[in-house]
């Protein structure tokens, strides 16, 4: 079993609405991301995945939210721009493209900072084989 990993980031705006705090005022942030896939199998060339495969596909998700306003973005109109959110939203936009029978998706970190970021799983069970 191999663990393949890509990071990219994205430059963004967003504020925490209702957030006692700083965060509810409009501020942006240079997110970090990073995807894991998990291989379970090699293909006949020795790779769980091509790291440019996985490379277009992130990239076909981050970049739509790269200088946009995240409160904005149909996906948070009803919640949060929050770290977990976000992870959450990759996740689940990448999700469909990254299921095979050699690999599946596996994890999406994001980073507001270098010190602090959470790391998103899928839901119970579901995304492991």
């Amino acid at each position: 079993m191999f663990d393949i990993f890509i990071r990219t980031h994205f430059s963004g705006g967003h504020h925490l609405r209702d957030y006692p705090g700083n965060c509810e005022k409009p501020h942006g942030h240079n997110w970090k991301v990073k995807v894991t896939v998990r291989a379970y199998k090699l293909d006949e060339l020795g790779m769980g995945i091509d790291f440019k495969v996985l490379k277009r596909k992130v990239n076909a998700v981050v970049d739509a939210l790269d200088h946009c306003d995240l409160n904005n973005h149909q996906a948070f109109t009803e919640q949060n721009p929050s770290s977990e959110h976000i992870a959450e939203y990759i996740f689940t936009q990448l999700r469909p493209a990254l299921d095979t029978d050699r690999y599946i998706l596996r994890s999406v970190e994001v980073r507001e900072t270098d010190t602090s970021g959470v790391i998103f799983y899928g839901y119970g069970n579901d995304h492991e084989r």
